[in-house]
């Protein structure tokens, strides 16, 4: 294998800009084949971003023999069952993140990976961006000296269809796996497992305030990390437009690290010298970084910071934060 040949399974929104493009932008990749249930928009998507190939049948993309990489882009619910088709097929998977609806089926989905010899890679892109690569070296050169404390805080606004009751697929169970902690949340606590590996400890509080819809709105969590590193971390969904905060902060013995998870403000260094600040603006197609390093790595040409049973351990977190939640509502 020279090239990677990218099929994608549910080009959707998140294909449009974050990542569809970034198939053909990369080195020794190509994106030659789209599918989507909707059988007249997987056509205007081919049709747009000048791929020769769609299909509205999963199985046609997972068996053609032009495709030797599948990206899976549906929601949640349906990326244990499209990767293990594609794993069983010896096609290479990347998948979106959250990897599954649960801890359980992303187990499957390495146990697949592992079967039939067939790499697995999850979305978590910001390990490969500039910004939080850069956050990371800060870090592990000990800019603010041993870590003490993470605090993190994503407070967002009820959307007007959540107002209305025509709820998205985000936050409908069944479909996500949760609500908007599941799909925001995940990326910064698979960074967190990146910065300080995997969590040991978790106690958590998950509620629904609002009764809009039935998923958790509110939740608060504390993590223990090795090193005996303490995150405090909290996200509230349902918050005043004029209240929306994204915000992490690393503290240190020698000073702190304040950064955003989704918002691409400079990164700022605080020490007892002042503060430094390092721009990172969002990269036209964020997920390009890491498209490139999968790339690379099913060409033998390095590894993905983003496999299956790395990833993995996120959804068992944050299965741990709602397991109480999910109980008692069931």
């Amino acid at each position: 294998m020279n090239k990677i040949k990218w099929g994608i399974l549910g080009c959707g929104s998140v294909t449009e800009v974050k990542s569809g493009p970034a198939f053909n932008l990369v080195d020794n990749s190509q994106l030659v084949a789209v599918m989507r249930r909707n059988a007249q928009k997987a056509a205007d998507y081919a049709k747009r971003h000048n791929v020769s190939k769609w299909f509205s049948n999963a199985d046609e993309l997972i068996n053609d023999p032009d495709v030797n990489a599948i990206y899976i882009a549906t929601p949640p619910n349906a990326h244990a069952e499209l990767s293990l088709k594609a794993l069983k097929a010896g096609k290479p998977v990347y998948v979106e993140k959250p990897m599954a609806l649960n801890y359980a089926q992303c187990q499957n989905m390495v146990k697949a990976s592992e079967q039939y010899k067939t790499p697995l890679f999850v979305a978590y892109y910001r390990r490969s961006l500039p910004g939080f690569k850069k956050v990371k070296e800060l870090v592990d050169t000990g800019a603010i000296g041993p870590i003490k404390i993470i605090n993190i805080q994503l407070y967002k606004p009820l959307s007007k269809n959540e107002i209305s009751g025509n709820l998205p697929w985000r936050v409908q169970p069944d479909i996500s796996g949760g609500g908007h902690f599941v799909d925001l949340a995940s990326h910064q606590l698979d960074y967190l497992d990146f910065l300080f590996g995997s969590v040991k400890e978790i106690v958590s509080i998950a509620i629904n305030q609002t009764g809009k819809y039935d998923a958790e709105d509110i939740v608060t969590a504390g993590f223990l990390f090795n090193d005996d590193i303490i995150a405090n971390c909290s996200w509230c969904f349902s918050v005043p437009d004029y209240l929306q905060r994204d915000s992490i902060e690393i503290i240190g013995t020698k000073g702190s690290i304040e950064f955003t998870c989704f918002n691409f403000t400079p990164i700022k260094l605080i020490t007892s010298k002042g503060t430094q600040t390092f721009d990172y603006p969002r990269p036209k197609h964020v997920q390009y970084y890491l498209i490139q390093e999968v790339v690379n790595a099913l060409l033998g040409k390095g590894k993905a910071p983003t496999e299956g049973n790395i990833a993995a351990r996120t959804s068992w977190v944050m299965d741990e934060v709602l397991k109480e939640y999910y109980k008692n509502i069931n």
